[in-house]
């Protein structure tokens, strides 16, 4: 029987952290990311897992795991998978997937900055779309290899910044509340320069790929930004900071819209994004 159990964090914290991690699990249970997946993004988790060549009998890690799209097509070539994130909304969604379909995993409410892990306890750690988000770049990717054993993979996915997501969250910038204090902008992860210099020495044989995820479901810009208005949750925190201020509001819808319309050539959309994959040292 898989199982579902809430973790305190090893490290951290100072009050200011805990409420900024309340804050962005709020934040990713606003909304419908799980709409967001099931119809958009849903493939990226299967294509990490491809990547990594993901073994059965492998004790796997994914951290940041939202609704499980890697931990489970792992599960599905006989791995052993933790999934973790700071969101539990999430990972109720992918339990209830996962026994549908007879798989055992653990599913364990976690922060990417203070994994609740030992050392060296897992032979892949992976995040698809996940660990990017965490506020403070240089604790995750810590994590990451702290709990990877020696010889062990490490497989990261992530938006780039040039990309359509990328320059999404370029566009809510200017209407979004000031980042906190550390904090490193999530689509940095997409950059091979900034992925190096986090893990360092620590990893070799550093593989990168950037790849497009072909989007389809959308007519136009208009569409687009209001089906992130309903579902996303980074989209949807930015127009609550905004609240009744009409004028910015409707800027920032005009520029979403120009945005999503930038991307669409013949009537789809190519979304930008960045495998790396890594062996721990």
């Amino acid at each position: 029987m898989s199982s579902f159990t809430s973790t305190t964090a090893r490290v951290t914290a100072t009050e200011e952290d805990r409420a900024l991690k309340a804050k962005h699990a709020a934040m990713w249970a606003s909304g419908s990311y799980t709409t967001v997946v099931e119809e958009v993004v849903h493939p990226l988790g299967g294509i990490l897992v491809e990547a990594i060549d993901v073994q059965p009998g492998q004790r796997v890690l994914d951290v940041a795991a939202g609704t499980g799209t890697s931990a489970i097509p792992s599960a599905r070539r006989g791995a052993e998978v933790v999934a973790t994130d700071l969101t539990p909304e999430l990972l109720r969604v992918g339990q209830a997937a996962a026994e549908t379909e007879g798989l055992e995993l653990t599913w364990q409410t976690a922060d990417a900055e203070a994994l609740p892990f030992a050392d060296a306890e897992f032979d892949v750690v992976m995040s698809s779309i996940g660990v990017m988000f965490a506020p403070h770049h240089e604790l995750a990717a810590d994590e990451l290899v702290r709990v990877c054993r020696p010889g062990g993979t490490i497989g990261v996915l992530s938006w780039t910044p040039s990309g359509f997501i990328g320059q999404l969250f370029a566009t809510m910038k200017p209407y979004a509340p000031p980042p906190p204090p550390g904090a490193s902008p999530a689509p940095l992860w997409g950059s091979l320069e900034h992925v190096r210099a986090l893990f360092g020495e620590r990893v070799g044989d550093v593989v990168a790929r950037q790849q497009e995820l072909v989007v389809d479901g959308f007519e136009n810009g208009a569409q687009l930004r209001d089906f992130f208005k309903a579902n996303y949750g980074p989209t949807i925190a930015v127009y609550r900071f905004l609240g009744d201020d009409e004028e910015k509001v409707a800027a920032l819808d005009a520029d979403m819209a120009a945005l999503g319309d930038r991307f669409f050539e013949d009537g789809v959309m190519a979304w930008e994004y960045l495998i790396v994959t890594a062996t721990r040292r």
